[in-house]
């Protein structure tokens, strides 16, 4: 397993993981949690002030992705998503958490689910993803 600095290391290699502002708080086998400071680029409604469900989609998708990461060590290829959202997401940093649900030979089954500040579930979802060739 990954200690938390190596899965941060790896996951903040990317660009675009850097604008989302990510953080890893904690990674276990096969689980990690992030956070995702809170950016006025992600409002969608300027009169509403809330956050593109988009972002809410990328945030799912990468946790569900990295908790696999968080076991095998390498990147995976997202097969299949899919999102619900459950309320709005206001400003403010996001709390995401993501686990292995089953890990396959070829593809793997992750969960995730995203959190406002005060603990409200905003979104979740599951996604498919290519299972890393063992060495």
């Amino acid at each position: 397993m990954l200690s938390k600095e190596d899965v941060e290391k790896l996951l903040l290699k990317g660009p675009f993981h850097q604008w989302l502002g990510l953080q890893v708080a904690s990674v276990g086998e096969g689980e990690i949690e992030l956070t995702a400071r809170w950016r006025p680029e992600w409002v969608v409604n300027a009169d509403a002030g809330y956050t593109h469900g988009g972002i809410l989609a990328t945030l799912v998708d990468l946790t569900a992705d990295w908790a696999l990461v968080s076991q095998t060590g390498k990147g995976v290829p997202t097969v299949d998503l899919r999102v619900d959202y459950h309320r709005a997401a206001m400003q403010g940093d996001l709390r995401c958490v993501g686990k292995v649900i089953k890990a396959g030979r070829t593809v793997s089954v992750c969960e995730a689910q995203i959190f406002d500040g005060d603990g409200k579930l905003l979104a979740s979802g599951r996604g498919v993803y290519m299972t890393p060739a063992s060495k």
